[in-house]
């Protein structure tokens, strides 16, 4: 009953706040975070302001889609106060990025990291380098730290513009309750991102704690779908290959793009509920006309825009927001079900 509860109040927003959520998911204007420690001023000196920044992105990587929506947004922001700009590609390795912020901190070109850690815990000791060094750095989205439950900076000085991760995965877990109905046995695949990585380790274990607290609820497999339609694609056909039982299916957005591909085919589409987890134009699209039950979806370019924003107003003397979570930039926190994009007309901020 809990549980349920706190489901039910995280889907409704105040009828202010809706406006602006709203706005911000059709490119209008970009809605203020709802938590910080804070308040959010202007530069204190004009020498401060004076200030050019120059932002590192350190991103998952640049063959992702998720992280090409977040450069978008670093790269309007930056242009706003007339700076420069780089994607630093992680190719999805800790080990890269890693070595990646030990050489950007030597190299001492730029003045500004927002970083999308793909491990936060390996590039906590690089963090602290850098703001000792008067780098001011933006954790966007992934914790830099070992809590994927925790909002708050985790490591002092930085700003932090971040999902709870662990949140995410048993929201996609009770999204897949809802998607199973009135069965009295429901079968779920859980499609995990990178289990290599700590994100979808932490993310992946909510989902599966989820799961369990309905005894309705059977977990069938949670194999690797990547972050790859093509991937998705794959591992649905093994899936459905081993199983012809199946009633739901979670993943990333692209993932469950696959899987919609596989069912089409099999002309079973309809017949096996999908469940996405991006905020992607198809996903959006896919939850609006009924082919997929829902997604959980954040308005990536704003998130990336107002991480680079936040950035940069602290390296010219401002005081913006040091905590904002990235769910409460877009419509009831990240739950995108039909009603939901067809309420706030919701449109994807980026392509898969």
């Amino acid at each position: 009953m809990k549980n349920k509860t706190r489901l039910g109040l995280r889907r409704i927003a105040p009828v202010g706040a809706s406006c602006t959520l709203v706005l911000a998911m059709t490119g209008m204007a970009s809605a203020a975070p709802i938590a910080s420690s804070a308040s959010r001023t202007g530069p204190i000196n004009a020498s401060a302001a004076k200030v050019v920044p120059g932002v590192a992105f350190f991103g998952f990587a640049t063959d992702n889609s998720f992280a090409q929506a977040t450069w978008k947004g670093v790269q309007q922001a930056v242009k706003k106060y007339g700076g420069t700009d780089t994607f630093l590609n992680g190719d999805f390795s800790a080990t890269t990025q890693v070595s990646q912020l030990e050489d950007e901190i030597s190299s001492g070109k730029y003045n500004v990291f927002v970083i999308q850690a793909n491990d936060g815990a390996a590039v906590v000791p690089e963090v602290k380098a850098a703001i000792k060094k008067g780098i001011v750095v933006v954790a966007e989205f992934t914790q830099v730290g070992t809590n994927y439950s925790e909002l708050a900076p985790q490591v002092p000085g930085e700003i932090s513009v971040v999902e709870n991760s662990v949140l995410n995965g048993t929201d996609l877990a009770k999204l897949a309750i809802g998607a199973c109905g009135t069965l009295t046995k429901c079968n779920v695949v859980y499609l995990q991102g990178a289990p290599t990585l700590p994100l979808d380790v932490a993310r992946t274990n909510a989902v599966i704690a989820e799961l369990k607290t309905d005894s309705h609820v059977t977990l069938l497999e949670d194999p690797t779908g990547g972050y790859l339609p093509s991937e998705g694609e794959t591992v649905t056909e093994d899936v459905l290959s081993a199983h012809s039982n199946v009633n739901v299916i979670i993943g990333s957005s692209q993932a469950i793009e696959g899987a919609t591909i596989v069912l089409k085919n099999r002309g079973e589409l309809g017949k096996v509920k999908l469940i996405g987890n991006g905020g992607s134009t198809q996903a959006v699209n896919f939850v609006k006309a009924g082919t997929w039950y829902a997604t959980f979806g954040i308005p990536e370019v704003t998130d990336g825009l107002d991480a680079t924003t936040y950035g940069i107003e602290k390296l010219q003397g401002g005081h913006p927001p040091v905590s904002t979570n990235s769910a409460g930039l877009g419509p009831a926190l990240g739950l995108w079900t039909q009603s939901v994009v067809k309420q706030y007309n919701i449109q994807g901020q980026y392509s898969d």
